[in-house]
């Protein structure tokens, strides 16, 4: 592959519901460009961008793919840099790292099952970014096809800014080709994807040609001379309509779309060429500087600029960078600086990837994008420049992980292995979290749903040898005393030589909800000499810190010490401290106590027509709901408190229960009390 023009370059993410046909289509594209000679399929494991074992087994898309193609229309050749993006729930995060390098995003819809929650996703997030946007209904060829059906759906779910460019000729098992609404042509196509001009068909005559005024009339309306033009009869040419749809695509005035089947390939060379005609070359990127946002021109013959967009380990090669050139142009062996941690990189290699294969690149101009291997420490999401450039990324917006597991490890070779597995693990992929909680002794590892930490494991097996098992994740409970009594602690040892000696007496209480521990000094007379008050002090905190009757750390807890006794040659700070701490455990045995366990403040977010449901949940979960309201886009978001030992599984519930549509957040707020039927099955949590 040539290297290519910035101004040829066309960045596009293929977006949309798990299973819409993204992958397929990209595979259709690459057959149609010369670049494979036969498309592979997702059920065998043998498409171009699905190259791990994860992705072929479930038969999906897991994570973020790359695959460069060269496309000629109208004499000249542009570089498409196809970006496949996963669509399950699980990793959004992969769907935005490949957003935010696309200039352009194509959002795949089925023609059988139309809008679905990802569809939804995917357009928000592109609305959100302000990406322009081409829609592509594939599976035409299916037996229930709908193009119409699902022409307005989009419109509905999406507004105005929809616009058909084409529509189907014939549907399902009749479907053999495309009417163009702005050049008001229809074309064929054969068994072998070759396309002819053909009239237009009667039954579609009428549509197509209101349609073709509909869109030109749309068109015009947003170029002042092109509009008195055409008002006064003088109807612009067609490469000029064409010039002003590029723009208001890119302006996200227009969101187009078009119609084929990735299988049969009718459509897909007509895809092609609008991604060329009609789709943005590389656009200027936001950076900081100085903490203000500032844009930077793709452009090739300024400072090199460069983001690593993702990191991934390779087992023959190491770790590789996937990179976008923001300005300037690069070459191999360059050397530029990580601006986040000053360490300096060497660009050894360049290459572009096309699912496995590498391809050697000589220089990269301002938005091309490919990878280096070896890159010392410059992780995801990180910028390169020259040395004294003071530029960073604007923070990313992500979810706070949403399901969590306890690992173990399976072997004593694993264990001494796990943490730096884990720790690449999480490197590769940032939507990964690992907490070590030393309360419960547990290595958690935190993700977007069960789906997304099942992968990481097996990736983790595969990529570095270590393997885990896992276990229920044990929540923190707490105890607190039931009542206030007075108890006396005492710690004597007599037995020949320097002996223990000291007798606390304690006053204990229950403190205010989350007040912690507090102590007080109420001796009079030198009953226990201050320099030992420390001392005491720290056997109650020790004791605490071991638990309760149930075996759970004590907390809010207020202990005055009112009296005791001290020996002028057997007292010591140990003595105290553990007179002290015999006293707490007499003190929570006489009194009794109570277990708390951990409540989080939740907020659901859910379309209408599920907040019954939701809200009948929460109920179930033991939850206190605060609070609805209905947001302005539609959907209501309900604020509540639930015990976090119901929300182990709350994400994969909410997204069945909803379709997928329903998110939501927690945060740990406050303990309260345990009911008493739980409190047995808490100690063995």
């Amino acid at each position: 592959m040539d290297d290519p023009s910035t101004d040829t370059i066309r960045n596009v993410a293929l977006v949309g519901h798990g299973g819409s046909g993204k992958t397929t289509l990209i595979e259709a594209l690459l057959q149609r460009a010369g670049v494979i000679g036969r498309m592979g399929r997702v059920e065998d494991g043998t498409t171009v961008c699905d190259t791990e074992p994860e992705s072929t087994r479930r038969g999906i898309t897991l994570t973020l793919g790359l695959a460069p193609m060269d496309w000629t229309v109208s004499g000249r050749t542009f570089r498409i840099n196809l970006i496949d993006t996963p669509g399950h729930d699980d990793f959004t995060l992969a769907l935005d790292a490949g957003l935010l390098v696309a200039d352009l995003a194509v959002l795949v819809v089925s023609a059988a099952d139309g809008v679905e929650p990802g569809t939804e996703r995917a357009w928000a997030r592109c609305e959100a970014l302000g990406l322009p946007r081409l829609l592509f209904v594939t599976k035409e060829d299916k037996p229930n096809a709908d193009f119409h059906a699902v022409l307005s759906q989009l419109q509905e779910s999406f507004g105005p800014s929809v616009r058909a460019l084409e529509l189907p000729l014939g549907e399902r098992h009749s479907f053999r080709g495309v009417a163009d609404l702005l050049a008001d042509t229809d074309r064929e196509y054969d068994d072998a994807g070759r396309s002819q001009l053909v009239p237009v068909p009667e039954d579609l005559a009428d549509e197509q040609h209101q349609r073709h005024d509909e869109l030109i009339e749309e068109v015009v309306s947003g170029d002042d001379d092109q509009l008195e033009r055409y008002l006064a009869g003088d109807v612009p040419s067609l490469v000029e309509f064409e010039r002003t749809l590029a723009h208001e695509v890119a302006d996200g005035v227009i969101a187009g779309v078009l119609v084929g089947s990735a299988i049969t390939g009718i459509g897909v060379d007509a895809l092609a060429d609008l991604i060329c005609e009609l789709g943005p070359a590389p656009r200027p990127a936001t950076v900081l500087v100085g903490g203000e946002e500032t844009s930077v021109p793709a452009d090739p013959g300024a400072e090199p600029l460069v983001h690593v967009f993702r990191t991934l380990a390779d087992p023959f090669v190491g770790q590789i960078s996937l990179l976008k050139v923001l300005s300037g142009t690069i070459g191999a062996d360059d050397h530029l600086v990580n601006t986040s941690t000053g360490t300096e990189e060497r660009l050894r290699g360049l290459f572009r990837i096309r699912g496995k294969e590498h391809l050697p690149a000589r220089s990269l101009p301002a938005g091309d994008i490919a990878a280096v291997a070896k890159l010392v420490g410059s992780a995801t999401r990180t910028l390169l420049a020259l040395p004294g450039r003071p530029v960073l990324l604007p923070d990313a917006v992500a979810g706070p992980p949403a399901f969590t597991i306890a690992l173990r490890p399976l072997t004593p070779s694993d264990e001494d292995r796990l943490p730096d597995a884990l720790r690449r693990l999480c490197a590769e992929d940032p939507a990964l979290a690992v907490v070590q909680d030393n309360e419960t002794s547990q290595v958690l590892l935190r993700g977007s749903g069960e789906t997304h930490v099942a992968v990481a494991l097996e990736r983790m097996a595969r990529k570095f040898g270590v393997e885990a098992g896992t276990e229920d994740v044990r929540v923190a409970y707490r105890e607190t005393i039931a009542g206030a009594v007075e108890v006396e602690g005492k710690a004597k040892k007599q037995s020949g030589g320097h002996g223990q000696f000291a007798v606390t007496r304690l006053r204990v209480s229950p403190a205010a909800r989350g007040a912690g521990f507090h102590f007080v000094d109420k001796t009079v007379g030198g009953a226990i000499p201050r320099n030992y008050l420390p001392a005491v002090e720290r056997g109650l905190e020790e004791a605490m810190r071991t638990g309760g009757l149930h075996g759970h750390p004590v907390v809010d807890v207020r202990v005055e010490c009112v009296d005791g006794k001290h020996h002028p040659v057997d007292s010591s700070d140990m003595a105290f401290r553990t007179a002290a701490a015999h006293g707490l455990k007499e003190a929570l045995a006489k009194a009794g106590t109570v277990v708390l366990e951990p409540i989080s403040a939740l907020t659901v977010t859910v379309p209408d027509g599920y907040r019954g449901e939701v809200l009948a949940d929460l109920s179930a979960r033991r939850g206190h709901v605060l609070g609805t309201q209905l947001r302005t886009d539609g959907t209501h978001e309900i604020q509540a408190m639930v015990p976090e030992s119901e929300l182990v599984r709350y994400v994969i519930d909410l997204r069945s229960s909803t379709g997928g549509r329903g998110s939501f957040s927690t945060a740990h707020d406050h303990y309260d009390v345990l009911p008493d039927h739980l409190v047995a099955a808490s100690a063995q949590r």
